[in-house]
């Protein structure tokens, strides 16, 4: 199996040196000249510092190059998803394709598979990637567990044999709309806990939020469609934990930066803040109760501080769990 990496980001070079490293050869594509560059000529990326890129990844700039693997994998972040659709057209042709990207699309107020099936109708519904990693992580070959969803069993079983290596281990779902929800709701939680751990609200504060956060991913994932198992899985419950606890998460970093009344780098990006103001607007919309999201989406644009958001999170009527 031919695969192409979409996104030339810290995530899609790590699951290339995943890849590579079984001895597969895989073409990365990327829109920036100098990370492209980096790869092809120094074998490193300015993502992942200290790592080498094995000889078998070949870096493009060529869309049509990448575009004649069998399999392509999509990693660039989900609110530009849309301008990589509008490039590649119809040219996709047969290949099987892999969202790795996590977030709700601002515009539309779409995930990602959704996304892509309203540019290419008709077409062969892609699959989805995700679950709790770090690209450095990944990138150093230590162990780590995924959730392939693909709505046909035989391409998830095909895909899952041949994406899996001795060290990452993916697990198959058909419940795209369940994976892909758990991927992005869980960044907009982890900006809330950051914020939290920032404001020195401690950690059973945190806890909590991750608690009352996981029944809003639930909510709002099965009003949608997926199976409330789903969220209990690594896509959803994992990769809570995961992004929730760690400073490796760059959406809880940006939630650190909230809660500290700190500055945060604007080109680092954070997927969790426009699935906030998606999901709360989704949310709006049906008379779903996310009380947690509206708060992360009003904080994200400065129209709410973290003393307030806890205030009012704080002040809801008391109710059964």
């Amino acid at each position: 199996m031919t695969v192409s990496v979409f996104g030339a980001g810290a995530f899609g070079t790590a699951l290339a040196i995943a890849l590579a490293r079984e001895d597969r050869p895989v073409t990365i594509w990327g829109r920036d000249p100098y990370a492209v560059s980096r790869i092809r000529d120094h074998r490193s990326s300015p993502r992942l510092p200290g790592i080498r890129i094995p000889t078998r990844v070949t870096a493009t700039a060529n869309l049509d190059r990448a575009l004649e693997a069998e399999t392509l994998l999509i990693t660039v972040p989900a609110q530009s998803l849309h301008q990589l659709l509008d490039r590649i057209g119809n040219r996709a042709g047969h290949a099987r394709v892999v969202l790795c990207c996590k977030g709700i699309d601002m515009e539309s107020g779409l995930g990602v598979s959704s996304l892509w099936a309203k540019a290419r109708p008709g077409g062969t519904p892609p699959a989805v990637l995700t679950g709790p990693s770090f690209a450095n992580d990944i990138a150093q070959g230590l162990p780590t567990a995924l959730t392939l969803a693909c709505s046909s069993e035989e391409t998830g079983q095909a895909l899952q044999k041949g994406l899996s290596t001795s060290v990452l281990r993916l697990y198959t779902t058909t419940d795209t709309i369940g994976a892909e929800l758990g991927g992005a709701m869980k960044n907009v939680m982890a900006i809330a806990c950051g914020a939290c751990i920032g404001a020195g609200l401690g950690d059973s504060a945190r806890a909590a939020l991750m608690t009352r956060g996981f029944a809003e991913m639930t909510r709002l994932a099965t009003h949608m469609g997926a199976r409330a198992e789903t969220m209990a899985g690594l896509s959803g419950l994992g990769d809570l934990v995961l992004t929730c606890t760690s400073e490796q998460s760059r959406n809880f970093r940006f939630g650190l930066s909230l809660g500290r009344g700190e500055d945060f780098d604007p080109s680092v990006t954070v997927e969790g803040a426009a699935t906030a103001r998606a999901a709360a607007r989704v949310a709006r919309e049906n008379g779903l109760p996310l009380p947690i999201t509206a708060a992360v989406a009003e904080l994200t644009t400065g129209d709410l501080t973290v003393r307030d958001a806890m205030d009012q999170l704080l002040s809801r009527p008391l109710k059964e769990e």
